[in-house]
């Protein structure tokens, strides 16, 4: 007596799906919630062309938004240019920072104040001698522009410019005791008879800012202008400190 045939198993069937065990999810199917976004900083290695992850990226997005605010202004970007700038989508930009005010809190907190830091530092250490604190202050700014060029063009337009997105933040936060300090200091050079008694102590602090950050703000004009591209940051250094020293001593 023949045996039966046996029933084929799916398996063996050509276009017959076999059934997933229960409880594990069909292959190809996500498990877990469908749909999840993947977080920037969990990102696949990148590509060429694909933005860096986790806080190099955020970094990265920093510096194309001082390229943006520099070139256009703080009020007149938009976040949309500062994701073209970076090479990344707008999500990206509100995903590190959300809105163009934590951005710029952002830029004041980890670029702006620490490019200033060392300035500050210096000039609390340098003394009472007039001639002392101007080399401090012009050395110190020279320092602060070579390690963040950005800084005079920035300074320029939304500190010195009316309607500056960071001028008051120049009053409650950036450099508030500086410039005081500083006068106060030269008014008390002035009265020991160190100091030319024909000089304002509150412009010659004007005058500092003058002969330093104005002339990296406009380096590239004056360059091109005498073709000077010869003096560099320590040419700038000398001439401020030679032309002050010769109006800082008594008439």
């Amino acid at each position: 007596m023949r045996k039966p045939a046996s029933r084929a198993s799916t398996k063996d069937v050509p276009g017959t799906a076999r059934k997933p065990p229960a409880g594990k999810p069909p292959a190809g199917k996500p498990s877990g919630r469908a749909g999840a976004k993947r977080q920037p900083d969990r990102a696949d290695p990148r590509s060429p062309g694909r933005p860096a992850a986790g806080s190099e990226l955020r970094a990265e997005l920093l510096d194309a938004a001082i390229a943006c605010f520099t070139r256009s202004g703080i009020a007149a970007t938009p976040l949309r240019a500062v994701a073209t700038t970076a090479g990344v989508t707008p999500a990206l930009v509100h995903y590190y920072f959300g809105d163009k005010a934590s951005l710029v809190q952002a830029l004041v907190e980890e670029r702006l104040l620490p490019a200033l830091a060392p300035l500050r530092q210096r000039m609390a250490g340098a003394g009472e001698d007039p001639a002392a604190l101007i080399a401090t202050f012009v050395r110190g700014v020279a320092e602060a522009v070579a390690a963040s060029p950005w800084l005079p063009a920035l300074w320029v337009r939304e500190v010195l410019c009316e309607g500056g997105g960071l001028r008051e933040i120049l009053f409650d936060r950036l450099v508030p005791e500086l410039p005081q300090m500083m006068a106060a200091r030269f008014a008390a050079a002035q009265a020991t008879g160190r100091l030319n008694p024909d000089l304002d102590p509150r412009l010659l602090v004007v005058s500092l800012i003058g002969l330093t950050l104005f002339p990296a703000a406009g380096a590239p004009i004056w360059r091109r202008l005498f073709e000077a591209g010869d003096l560099d940051g320590e040419a700038l250094v000398s001439h401020a400190i030679a032309l002050l020293d010769r109006g800082v001593g008594v008439g």
